[in-house]
């Protein structure tokens, strides 16, 4: 049964405040029992180990979801489950089906009188939807949360209040947290910690935390399991799948698989609530960004650490959105938003391994001016296509190909392949039209997702799972930055990497991104390569070397074909003019008599213009030039690379044939036929 919240605990004396602090002269050694990491939980063994009537003493600390031994999320063994105890079924029914009931007879009363149409009621009437899915409990809540993320599902209305809802509800019984700590980890708190604070620091849905101090004096963040979780979460999401295979079978307007979203939802929390996962998601993050010195992770101490039992390093930080404490402690709230901008987009199109849920207090500046994360509950992963296809996206929406575009979101699974696109064409261009007109440095992402999301309601769109949490993250991210700088554009501070990913990547797909980038039809078009350097170039962490080898990649790879031939074209305009005014040069010195009957005609040219200067070599340079640390040893480096390229040798035997072809036509029209 879920009951209501629990009230707070009662305040406790200061005897009982802190656990530990009276014997830490005397330290308790480890039990011999002390049960450590997370391949065997204490609570599962010892609930497979003892017969029913002693489980039932655990109840206050387990359920018989956890006897039942289900640890992931499986939609048929629940059913099967609660198919053998349908009084904790219908229990949960009527608390959970009587408030819907009603709410649902209110919307329609309003529906019925017309009142449902004023955006006052309407409104009202969403604020009510989430206040109710808020008091449901945390599996509601979650769910309500990606709803929020589901344009193609919800109303823009309702999908405003449902991204109010917030993760947290009261602590539960410290008493409780000491004994779940206890079981789980099969030793008495003391042997396990020097200190552990009773009062919880902070609460969510799933659990709290608490402050405490291992026997080798690291101090530690302590993330307790609230007891009997797993059944209430299990239980509604049974109830909530249900309903949502009713509702697609029945409600013909709902286009989108509302089960699948309810199992992909439930598979989730189930890695949420397993916090042996969260400590592999942490270590995994903290490997793939050590590199970076400007990011913090909490380390693991795996053996105080179980399925619903996590103790992590303790960070010393503020939270980001408080601007003055940032300031206080020496730190640019600026500067930390640019490394959190930086380190998302890094996850998400070089990694494909990222934060899904980076709220403020997750978010942590420190004072030696590192960004921690913490809290590594929801991840989630892009595969390299999807990256790939996002970037592509990215430069079909500022070449504004919005039928290129619309086919981005078949291949990115939005659409199904069947979809009529021609009117979602139209529908895009009126979304980005207007947005790419002033600049994709100044497009305000908010603004355009709620406009798409329109567009997603109204047409045969599908949200991918991966995306919703992508928005999600990307929405939460600008809502702390704008709380720094009121003027930040999250699409503008994003673009640099899009840039520099185009650059370097050497991905075929991107490659052939690049070429669509530079090229208008046949014509390379220098401005975009100088737009897009120095985009690149205000991005955190560039690598000149890198980009460099990238360009001359692109320049001798088979997408840069058209460059190379308006290069040889260049050269060979230019080289001819130089060679036939060095022969008009001779040819003037000599006798007029003996001067051949063509060059009588011909006047020499004052221009004395070096081979460089020939526009695209020196529009090249220019562009380079212009880029942070730049030098011309850098291009001195790579001649052996560039006289190795076998499409170099290529162009040279385009160039002389050119140049022969030139002077044979020069010879004829020039020299030997007189005025």
């Amino acid at each position: 049964m879920v009951s209501a919240p629990p009230e707070p605990p009662a305040p406790l004396t200061p005897e009982e405040a802190v656990i530990g602090e009276e014997t830490r002269d005397t330290p308790t050694q480890p039990s011999p029992e002390f049960r450590t990491g997370c391949t065997e939980s204490g609570s599962d063994q010892e609930s497979a180990a003892q017969p029913p009537s002693e489980q039932s003493s655990n109840r206050d600390l387990s359920d018989f979801i956890e006897a039942s031994g289900l640890l992931s999320y499986d939609p048929a063994a629940i059913t099967r489950i609660y198919a053998g105890h349908p009084q904790r079924l219908i229990r949960r029914l009527w608390q959970t089906l009587v408030p819907i009931g009603l709410y649902l007879l209110g919307v329609g009363f309003d529906w019925l009188t017309g009142q449902l149409k004023t955006s006052d009621r309407a409104r009202a009437r969403a604020k009510e939807a989430a206040d109710l899915v808020a008091s449901l409990g945390p599996a509601f809540i979650k769910a309500g949360q990606a709803l929020s993320t589901r344009p193609d599902i919800v109303p823009p209305l309702l999908l405003e209040e449902l991204a109010q809802l917030q993760d947290q509800l009261p602590g539960f019984d410290s008493a409780l947290a000491m004994a779940c700590i206890e079981e789980d980890l099969g030793a008495p708190v003391l042997a396990i910690y020097e200190q552990l604070d009773a009062e919880p620091i902070s609460a969510a849905s799933l659990g709290q935390v608490h402050k405490g101090v291992l026997k080798g004096g690291q101090a530690v963040a302590v993330k307790v399991q609230r007891p009997g979780l797993r059944e209430q979460i299990t239980l509604d999401l049974y109830i909530v799948r249900n309903i949502a295979a009713w509702l697609n079978q029945n409600v013909g307007l709902i286009r989108s698989d509302l089960v699948a979203l309810i199992d992909e939802l439930g598979k989730r929390v189930f890695e949420e609530m397993d916090y042996c996962n969260e400590a592999a998601n942490a270590e995994r993050f903290a490997e793939l960004h050590a590199h970076n010195p400007r990011i913090a992770v909490p380390r693991i101490y795996h053996q105080a650490t179980s399925r619903r039992v996590l103790t992590m390093e303790w960070i010393e930080g503020v939270k980001l959105t408080n601007l003055e404490a940032v300031r206080s402690i020496g730190v640019d709230p600026d500067d930390m938003v640019t490394v959190g901008v930086n380190c998302s987009l890094q996850q998400l199109l070089e990694h494909g391994f990222f934060h899904a849920d980076p709220h403020p207090g997750n978010l942590l500046a420190l004072s030696d001016g590192r960004l921690a994360y913490l809290d590594f509950g929801m991840m989630s992963e892009v595969s390299r296509e999807s990256r790939t296809g996002l970037i592509q996206a990215v430069v079909h929406l500022v070449n504004r190909s919005f039928g290129k575009l619309s086919k981005d979101f078949v291949s990115l699974g939005f659409l199904a392949e069947d979809v009529n696109l021609e009117p979602i064409v139209p529908a895009f261009e009126k979304v980005f039209g207007q947005a790419i007109e002033q600049g994709v440095s100044r497009m305000d992402f908010k603004a355009v997702t709620d406009d798409l999301s329109g567009v997603m309601y109204r047409f045969p769109f599908r949200v991918p799972p991966y995306y919703a949490l992508i928005i999600r993250s990307l929405v939460t991210l600008e809502g702390i930055a704008l709380s720094v700088d009121p003027e930040f554009k999250i699409l503008g501070a994003a673009y640099p990497y899009f840039a520099r990913r185009l650059m370097e990547d050497p991905d075929p797909g991107l490659r052939q991104s690049l070429k669509e980038m530079l090229f208008d039809g046949d014509i390379f078009r220098w401005q975009r390569l100088d737009n897009l350097i120095a985009s690149a170039s205000q991005g955190a962490q560039l690598d000149l070397e890198g980009l460099l080898d990238q360009v001359l990649s692109f320049l001798f790879s088979p997408n840069g074909g058209l460059l190379r031939q308006q290069l040889v074209d260049a050269m060979v305009a230019r080289m001819d003019a130089l060679a036939w005014q060095t022969t008009l040069r001779i040819g003037k010195r000599l006798p007029e008599r003996l001067q051949p009957p063509g060059l009588r005609r011909h006047r020499l040219s004052d221009a004395n213009e070096p081979l460089l200067d020939l526009e695209p070599v020196r529009q090249l340079l220019g562009i380079l030039q212009a880029l942070p640390g730049f030098e011309p040893q850098m291009l001195v480096r790579r001649l052996p690379r560039l006289l190795g390229e076998p499409e170099l040798r290529q162009m040279g035997m385009q160039l002389a044939k050119g140049l022969a072809e030139r002077s044979v036509v020069r010879l004829v029209r020039d020299v030997l036929v007189p005025a």
